[in-house]
C-alpha cells in the first residue's frame, strides 16, 4: 500500500465519519413532514378564524362552548413527555440502551393516557353535537380529531422504537430516537396551538 493511497484512505475515513456526525436522512424527512403538518393545521386554522369571523354567534345559539380547565391540564400533562423523548434521544445518542427504553417507556404511559383521555371525551362530546350541526361543530372536530390523530402516531412512532430497540442500540436506531423525540415536540407544540384555538370560542 502507498502512502498516497493511505493517505486517502484516511481522508475517506474521516469524510465518511463527518457524514455520520451530520443531520441524518431520517432527521430530515421528519422536518419535511412537519413541515406538511404544520401547513396543514394552518388550513385548518386559517378556516376556524375565517367562519369565526363571519359568523355573529361563535359558537352559534345552542351549541355548548368548549369546557377550559380540562383542557389546557391535559395538554399540559401531554408536554411533560417532552422531557422523557429528549432524555431517551440523549441516552440512545451515549449507547445507553436501558435508560433509552426506560425513557420512551415513561413517555409511552403518559401519551397512552393522555390518548385513551382525549378519546373517551371526544366520543362523550359527540353525544351532545356532531360536525353536522353547524360550520362551528364541523371545524372544531377536524382540528380535534387531526389533532388527536397525531398524537396517536406519535404513540405508534415510540411502540415501533421499542419494538427495534428489543434487539440492541445501533446508529441507526439511535437516530430514530433523535427524530421520534423531534416530532413529539412538534406534536405538543401543534396541540397547544390547536386547544389554544379552540378555547378561544370560550372567550
Amino acid at each position: 500500500m502507498s502512502v498516497s493511497d493511505y493517505v486517502a484512505g484516511g481522508r475517506s475515513e474521516r469524510a465518511a465519519r463527518e457524514r455520520r456526525r451530520g443531520v441524518s436522512v431520517g432527521a430530515w424527512g421528519i422536518a419535511m413532514v412537519i413541515a406538511s403538518e404544520a401547513t396543514l393545521f394552518g388550513t385548518f386554522i386559517g378556516s376556524y378564524f375565517y367562519l369565526r369571523f363571519h359568523t355573529v354567534h361563535w359558537p352559534p345559539l345552542g351549541t355548548p362552548k368548549p369546557e377550559v380547565a380540562i383542557p389546557l391540564v391535559m395538554v399540559a400533562v401531554l408536554t411533560t413527555t417532552s422531557l422523557p423523548m429528549q432524555k431517551a434521544a440523549w441516552a440512545a445518542a451515549a449507547g445507553r440502551l436501558w435508560r433509552t427504553r426506560l425513557w420512551l417507556c415513561s413517555a409511552l404511559v403518559v401519551q397512552l393516557g393522555y390518548l385513551a383521555y382525549e378519546l373517551r371525551d371526544l366520543v362523550a362530546q359527540l353525544q351532545v353535537s356532531t360536525p353536522q350541526d353547524n360550520a362551528y361543530a364541523s371545524i372544531y372536530y377536524v382540528l380535534l380529531v387531526a389533532d388527536h390523530a397525531h398524537v396517536a402516531f406519535g404513540i405508534v412512532l415510540v411502540l415501533w422504537l421499542l419494538w427495534r430497540l428489543r434487539s440492541g442500540l445501533t446508529a441507526y436506531r439511535a437516530n430514530a430516537t433523535q427524530v421520534a423525540a423531534f416530532y413529539w415536540h412538534a406534536v405538543n407544540l401543534l396541540t397547544w396551538i390547536v386547544i389554544g384555538t379552540l378555547l378561544s370560542a370560550a372567550a
